[in-house]
Parts: C-alpha cells; structure tokens; sequence
C-alpha cells in the first residue's frame, strides 16, 4: 500500500509533552463497531466485559542513551537491541566517518567500541570492562525519550518515573509501552472487580520504533527486531480466556505484536521466545486478539498501519480527524483508545 494514505494533518501541539495527572484520567476514544464515544481512562471496566483478559507488557525501559567526546566531537549512542552479555546493537549520532573498532562513547573513559555498521545505520557495540552494563547505564545513561519529546525538552528527573509503566519488571526496552502509562493500581483493582482479568508478556521494546517509513510502499519497509517472550501458562491462558467466550484485549501495540507474533493460522496462542519483525498493514488477518487499547500514533507511521489494519483505514482517518478536532494528545505520552472491531 502507498504510505502516502497513512498520512494526515497533526498540529504540532497535539504531542504531549508530560503524561496526565493521576495516570488514569487521560481522556479515552473508544471506538466499538460503529460506534464512537468519549470518556476517560478510568472509565474502562464499563466498556469491557466480565471474562475479558487485558494483556500488559511487563518490559522495563532501561537509561539507554549514552553521550560523550571523542577527540572536541560530541557522540552519543542510543541502545536498541542486546546481542550478547556485552554486545547492543545502537544507532550513533555523529556517526559520520565512524569505522569499525572506533571508541564511540566516552565518559568515565571509553565505554564501548563499534564493531560492524548494517544496512539499517546502526552499529554493534562492545563495552569494555568487566562492570555489567546495566551498571555503566545506570551510572552514565539517560532514559530515552522518543525523539518528538526530547527535542521538545531535556530529559529530566520525573522521566524516570513517567516513563515506566506499573508493570515494569523485566529490564531490557529502550521504550515504553506507553498504553500501560494510563493504569494505575486503583484502576486495575476497579477492572478485577468488573471480573475483566489481567496477564503479563515481555517484549523488549527498541529503537527502532521511533524510526520514520521512508519507503513510499509499506511492502518495501522493514521493520527492526525485537526479542520478546510468552510463556506456556500465559498461552494457554489467553486460549482459555477465548475458548470461554472472552476476548484478549492487548495493552499497547507491542503486546498485540508478540501475541500475533505467537499466534498460528490456527487461531491458538503458542508459547513464544525470541526475536520478532512482524509488520502489520490493512489486509493481515488478527489471529490471537480481540481488541486494542493505544495511544494515538503519529502519520505515516508503522503503528498506525497497524490500528488501521484492525478497524479499517477509513475508520481510523474519521476517528484521528475526531480526535484532532476534540484536543486528544498524542504519542507517549497522550491520551489512549479502545479499539474493538
């Protein structure tokens, strides 16, 4: 398809640069069959049903972005994918000139050296020391606002908190899964109460999220890896949950890919361990969920294929036109939907 159909109009002031205040009050568009109507976060257990399983991302957003000097040149590095106990594949800044065996980041002395340069412009680096990296990143790293917020603003004190979701646990993603941003224990506890139950995946969000499609037709876009896991109880779960009557509703569109990733022809969810790249575009047939809570996604972008893919491309234009028009936020930090085809 031509990614030019994926595109629209958004004022730039629509991008929000702080999240709401308590968590679950940001405004909520949900958007069932025909139907369209505007409520608030923490009005959610009365748009979903007894038996329903909301599925969350339990990644943790590491301080990922690393800055330094080299020779009166400022580089810096941003973390997207772990290769090995010390390697991360990262996208350079000021990479220009940069080759193979280059210290790229600098601090407390060289903290990593480039290894091979892919297609994609990024780089594999290999920290130095015995220190783990986690460590190193705790010490010197930043956490990584996606560039819409960063170049906005300078990173501060509450991004550490902001940024991380209540379900953060496994430490890996260099982003958020930002539709988790809005639940807050109030609202999970309103959501048990309703018998709308709850489980947790992991999929280690990366940087390439952020990356912009320069092709001019989604089939000539690839999409970064991404590692991610479901277990053997979770999978059959979320069958259970199906086969009950219920419906899987994912939390954030890395959760819909993992479980899609998942997912056979067959309809039936499988444990899940590894690297994925799906893609989603209007035409793919949802085989594992139901329905979508997520924020609202920037034009031209591969996340909003995907909710168009789910509703249909007209509904989503008519839906992003409303919510221009009604002062939604967007991105990160924005205001949700509920998605339900």
């Amino acid at each position: 398809m031509n990614v030019d159909l994926f595109d629209f109009e958004l004022p730039n002031d629509r991008i929000a640069l702080r999240p709401a205040a308590p968590r679950d009050s940001a405004r909520l568009l949900v958007l069932a069959g025909a139907e369209t109507r505007d409520l608030r976060v923490s009005d959610l257990p009365g748009q979903l049903r007894a038996g329903d399983c909301l599925v969350f991302n339990d990644t943790r957003v590491i301080p990922a972005q690393l800055e330094g000097l080299r020779g009166e040149a400022r580089i810096g590095a941003t973390l997207h994918k772990r290769e090995g106990p010390r390697r991360w594949r990262a996208f350079i800044r000021n990479a220009k000139g940069r080759r193979s065996g280059d210290g790229v980041v600098s601090g407390r002395g060289e903290a990593a050296r480039a290894g091979d340069r892919v297609e994609d412009g990024s780089f594999a680096l290999d920290f130095a020391g015995d220190e783990p990296v986690e460590l190193l990143l705790e010490r010197c790293g930043r956490m990584p606002l996606p560039p819409y917020i960063a170049s906005k603003r300078p990173t501060d004190a509450r991004d550490a908190e902001d940024y991380q979701t209540m379900f953060a646990a496994e430490p890996g993603a260099v982003a958020a899964p930002t539709a988790a941003l809005h639940f807050t224990p109030g609202l999970l506890a309103a959501l048990d109460a309703a018998g709308i139950g709850h489980t947790t995946l992991t999929l280690h969000v990366g940087a390439g999220t952020f990356l912009p499609v320069k092709a001019e037709d989604t089939a000539e876009h690839r999409m970064h890896a991404e590692w991610g896991r479901i277990d053997r109880a979770t999978a059959d779960r979320l069958n259970a949950v199906r086969a009950a009557g219920g419906r899987v509703i994912a939390v954030g569109t890395t959760s819909l890919r993992l479980i899609e990733s998942a997912a056979g022809e067959d309809d039936v969810i499988r444990p899940f361990e590894g690297d994925t790249a799906i893609f989603i575009t209007p035409g793919y047939r949802f085989k594992g969920v139901d329905g979508l809570i997520t924020n609202f996604h920037l034009p031209r972008s591969t996340l909003f294929m995907l909710v168009s893919a789910l509703m249909g491309l007209d509904r989503m234009q008519g839906a992003y036109a409303h919510a221009i028009a009604e002062g939604y936020r967007f991105y990160s930090y924005g205001d949700a939907s509920l998605l339900l085809p």
